[in-house]
């Protein structure tokens, strides 16, 4: 990994060094036979020794992920690391191969490479467990059942149930309770979710993903097919999650203006490459986007923001 660098997708990195420090992983009392989480921020080790680390800890180390349909190669070798605290951007052209990483970080594609979580393969965990580290907001939720909006959120505790005829617990409850009075929901508590609007219903779905308590969202294009009042709502919403200690997202978006305002890392793909990975303003910059868009990205921002003055 690299340390303080751009990792460009040919493999090669600008101004970083490879400092892999064989950090331990004993939150879950699982270890990490590669030698432990690489961080390509800081180069640091962690050591569980009271050291101070000079790089947030990785939540997510993605290496050599492939995804193929048949003969057809959809996501091809990709690298990246998110660590905590990070809010990391996916952008690229329609196609790209966005949604097919998101689909494999949560388990939904299958894949080759290797994928960490919190420093153990993704694949080894069983699926309670993982769905304590990640939750996932879709792009748009469909609904055919009258719950109530209360009784979505709660279907986010299933990841710390007890057993199918087990009752909830007073931890459910009041996870339930904050993530409705965080996404300030509690008018439509006991309202039927076919009753809400659009945001309204992206909101449920959100808070019931606070009530799960995992530490890294992923995030699936989640506000492209709301107003604006609402992608402004949903937004500020998710960073002020991300404000507490050991979270991460991860957001594909098509949307480059979101992704600059929210995005603090960023990897632009095209054709199922990374073109490049690293912080969001060294990513999402004339050099990267206009290659992989093929167009003068920021003259035509710059051309539509002339609208508004």
């Amino acid at each position: 990994m690299s340390a303080h660098g751009v990792l460009l997708g040919n493999g090669s990195r600008v101004g970083a060094r490879d400092d892999r420090g064989g950090a331990r992983d004993d939150r879950g009392g699982v270890r990490d036979d590669r030698g432990g989480a690489r961080d390509d921020r800081g180069g640091a080790r962690d050591d569980r020794g009271g050291q101070t680390l000079s790089a947030p800890k990785a939540l997510i180390e993605v290496r050599d992920l492939t995804v193929r349909y048949g003969d057809t190669v959809i996501v091809d070798g990709v690298d990246f690391t998110v660590a905590d605290g990070d809010w990391f951007m996916i952008a690229g052209p329609n196609g790209a191969g966005k949604s097919t990483i998101i689909g494999a970080i949560s388990g939904g594609v299958t894949y080759t490479g290797n994928i960490a979580c919190c420093g153990h393969d993704a694949k080894a965990y069983k699926p309670q467990a993982y769905a304590r580290l990640i939750g996932v907001l879709e792009q748009r939720y469909s609904v055919g059942y009258s719950f109530t909006v209360e009784e979505v959120v709660r279907l986010g505790r299933y990841a710390y149930s007890r057993g199918v005829f087990a009752g909830g617990s007073d931890a459910d409850d009041a996870a339930v309770d904050q993530a409705i009075e965080r996404t300030g929901l509690e008018p439509f508590r006991h309202h039927s979710v076919l009753t809400l609007s659009g945001g309204e219903l992206q909101r449920t779905f959100l808070a019931q993903l606070f009530a799960q308590e995992p530490r890294i969202l992923i995030l699936d294009e989640p506000t492209n097919h709301l107003d604006l009042v609402y992608q402004k709502q949903v937004f500020a919403l998710i960073g002020e999650w991300l404000k507490e200690p050991g979270r991460a997202v991860v957001s594909v978006v098509h949307d480059l203006s979101l992704a600059k305002a929210y995005g603090s890392r960023a990897m632009l793909l095209h054709g199922g490459k990374s073109v490049g990975a690293g912080p969001a303003n060294e990513i999402l910059c004339a050099k990267y986007l206009d290659t992989v868009y093929d167009m003068d990205v920021y003259a035509w921002m710059r051309t539509m923001l002339e609208q508004w003055k």
